[in-house]
C-alpha cells in the first residue's frame, strides 16, 4: 500500500497543475458542441445547465477530498487543491451565465423574482457569492497580503459553499433521487472527517 501511494505521490508531482486545467476545461466546448447539435436532448439548455453545475460540485467535493487523502492515506495532492477550486469557480459562474443568457434571456426582473421565490436558485446563488472572495483570492499575492492564517481561515468558506452547492441539488430535482442524495452523502462524510480529526487532535 505504502508503495503504491508513493508511486501516486511521485506521480503527482510530476503533473503540472495547468494540465489540470486544460483536462478539466476540455467538457466545456463538448457539451456546447452537443447543445448545438441536438446531444443534449429537447432542452440543451436546461441539460448544459445540469452537465455544468454538476461537474462544479464534482470539483468541490474533490477539493474536499484532497486533506483526508493525506491525513488518512498519505496521498498528498495539496498541489492540486487551488485548482480544483479555480476550476470548480469556473464552471460554476458558467453555470450561472447560461441560466442568465441563455435560460432566462437576461429577463432581469424575472431573475431577481426567482432568485427571492424559488429556494433552490437562492441557495445556488448564495453558493456562487461566498466562492466569489475565494476565486479572487486564490493566488499567491493573495496569500502574502492576507497572511497565511487569515488566507486559510477564510478559505474554510468551501464547506459552506460545498454545503450549499448539494443542498441546490437536492432541491432542484424533483422528488427523491438517488444522485444528489449521493453528493450530498458525500459532502457530509467528508465534513465529518474533519470533525473527527479535529476532536482527536
Amino acid at each position: 500500500m505504502n508503495t503504491v501511494v508513493e508511486r501516486l505521490n511521485g506521480l503527482a508531482r510530476r503533473i503540472p497543475t495547468w494540465a489540470v486545467y486544460i483536462l478539466y476545461l476540455l467538457p466545456v466546448p463538448w457539451l456546447l458542441y452537443l447543445a448545438q447539435t441536438g446531444g443534449l436532448g429537447r432542452e440543451p439548455i436546461k441539460a448544459l445547465e445540469h452537465e455544468l453545475g454538476e461537474i462544479a460540485l464534482q470539483l468541490l467535493i474533490i477539493g474536499l477530498c484532497v486533506t483526508p487523502l493525506r491525513q488518512y492515506l498519505g496521498l498528498n495532492l495539496i498541489k492540486f487543491r487551488r485548482t480544483f477550486g479555480v476550476l470548480a469557480f469556473t464552471y460554476v459562474a458558467l453555470h450561472l451565465l447560461v441560466w442568465v443568457v441563455l435560460d432566462m434571456s437576461l429577463l432581469w426582473g424575472q431573475m431577481w423574482a426567482d432568485i427571492w421565490k424559488r429556494p433552490y436558485i437562492t441557495i445556488g446563488m448564495a453558493g456562487f457569492l461566498v466562492l466569489v472572495p475565494l476565486a479572487v483570492t486564490s493566488n499567491n499575492l493573495s496569500v502574502r497580503k492576507l497572511g497565511a492564517a487569515t488566507w486559510r481561515k477564510l478559505h474554510k468558506l468551501t464547506y459552506i459553499a460545498v454545503l450549499l452547492g448539494g443542498i441546490h441539488f437536492l432541491w432542484l430535482v424533483k422528488g427523491i433521487q438517488l444522485e444528489p442524495l449521493l453528493y450530498m452523502a458525500a459532502i457530509l462524510g467528508l465534513l465529518a472527517l474533519r470533525l473527527v480529526k479535529k476532536r482527536k487532535a
